[in-house]
C-alpha cells in the first residue's frame, strides 16, 4: 500500500477506549478517547456501537470517513470465536476495508517491542499473558479467572487479602497486619465492620480494588502473610512468561518479557525483584522490563505491521506517543 494508506487503531479496555488514525508513514492524524468496552455485559453489537463515538470523533478530526485497515485490540476477546464475532461486527461498521481483532494484551506487548517478537504479562484488575513471533505464531491463555487457572490481578489480590485478614481476626487463621490495614483504609476499626460494610454495599463493590495497594504496603512493612501473597504473584507472573516462551521456542534466545498493567507498572520492590529473580532462574535469556507506553500505540504498530510499513514509520508513531 502507498503512503496514503491509513490505519484505525483501537485499544478498548474494560474502563476506557483509545483510538488513533495513523498513515502508513507513521503520522498520527487524530486521536480520541471513549468509555469502557464490555461485550459480556451489554452484548457484542452494543459494545461495538459504543466505539462509534470516539471513532467518529477521530475520523472527523482527520477529515476522513474510512481507512484501509482496522487494527483492534479488545478486552474480552479471549477465544478465536470471540475475535471472529467482534471482527464481523467491526467489519459491518464499514470503518475499514480489512479488520484484525486481537486480545488487548497484544497491544501492550507490541507497544514495548521493536518487532512483533516477545512475551507480555499484564497484571491490572486481572492477569493475562501473550507472546508472539514475527512468523505469526502466538501463545496465549484464556485469562477468564479461576475457571481458566488464573491467580492474581488487583481484584484477586484484594479477595485473597480479605480472606486472610478475616480469618486472622476471628482466630481461624494466622495473625496478619492485614486485619488492621485493610479496614483502616476504609475508615473501619475491625475486619468485622469492613465485612459488614462490603456485604451491605455501604462500600461500593468496585472499590475493593483499592485494597491491592494496601496489601503491597503491608508486605513492604514486613508482614509475613502479605509478603507470601506478593511472592505467589511473582511466581504466577514468572510461570506464565516461562510457559509462553517455551511454547514459542524462545527460551534459548534473548527475548523481551514486557511487564504491564497497574500492578506491575507500580514497580513494587518485592514483586519486581521476585519476578526478575525467578525469570533469571527459569528463563535466563529473558529480558524483563516494565512497559508504560500507551496500549493504543501497540494497536497502531500492529496495524502498520499489516500494511508492511517500514522502521521509519514505526519510529514516527512511537515519537508521537513518547511526546
Amino acid at each position: 500500500m502507498g503512503m496514503t494508506a491509513r490505519v484505525l487503531a483501537i485499544d478498548a479496555g474494560n474502563s476506557k477506549t483509545d483510538v488513533a488514525v495513523v498513515t502508513a508513514d507513521g503520522t498520527v492524524l487524530a486521536t480520541a478517547r471513549g468509555g469502557g468496552f464490555r461485550p459480556p455485559a451489554v452484548g457484542v453489537r452494543a459494545a461495538v456501537d459504543a466505539l462509534a463515538g470516539p471513532v467518529d470523533e477521530a475520523f472527523t478530526a482527520a477529515g476522513i470517513t474510512s481507512v484501509d485497515h482496522v487494527s483492534a485490540c479488545l478486552a474480552n476477546a479471549d477465544f478465536p470465536v470471540e475475535e471472529e464475532q467482534l471482527a464481523a461486527a467491526l467489519h459491518a461498521r464499514a470503518w475499514g476495508r480489512s479488520v484484525e481483532v486481537r486480545n488487548d494484551t497484544f497491544a501492550i506487548l507490541r507497544a514495548g517491542v521493536t518487532e512483533p517478537r516477545g512475551v507480555a504479562v499484564v497484571c491490572g484488575a486481572g492477569i493475562n499473558c501473550v507472546g508472539m513471533r514475527p512468523d505469526g505464531r502466538t501463545a496465549r491463555f484464556p485469562a477468564l479467572g479461576r475457571i481458566s487457572g488464573d491467580w492474581g490481578g488487583g481484584w484477586g489480590l484484594a479477595e485473597e487479602a480479605l480472606w486472610h485478614a478475616a480469618r486472622a481476626e476471628d482466630g481461624r487463621g494466622e495473625p496478619t497486619a492485614l486485619s488492621r490495614t485493610l479496614p483502616s483504609h476504609f475508615g473501619h476499626a475491625t475486619m468485622l465492620a469492613l465485612i459488614e460494610a462490603l456485604h451491605l454495599e455501604h462500600i461500593e463493590p468496585a472499590r475493593r480494588h483499592e485494597l491491592a495497594p494496601v496489601l503491597f504496603s503491608t508486605a513492604a512493612d514486613g508482614d509475613p502473610v502479605a509478603r507470601a501473597l506478593v511472592e505467589r504473584l511473582a511466581q504466577e507472573v514468572a510461570t506464565m512468561a516461562t510457559v509462553a516462551l517455551t511454547r514459542l521456542d524462545l527460551l534459548a534466545e534473548e527475548t523481551p518479557v514486557l511487564l504491564g498493567g497497574g500492578i506491575l507498572a507500580a514497580r513494587h520492590p518485592q514483586l519486581d525483584d521476585g519476578i526478575r529473580d525467578l525469570l533469571a532462574a527459569r528463563a535466563p535469556k529473558a529480558v524483563p522490563r516494565v512497559v508504560t507506553a500507551s496500549p493504543v500505540l501497540g494497536a497502531a504498530l500492529l496495524g502498520l505491521d499489516g500494511l508492511g510499513a517500514n522502521a521509519a514509520a514505526q519510529t514516527r508513531v512511537r515519537r508521537y506517543y513518547d511526546a
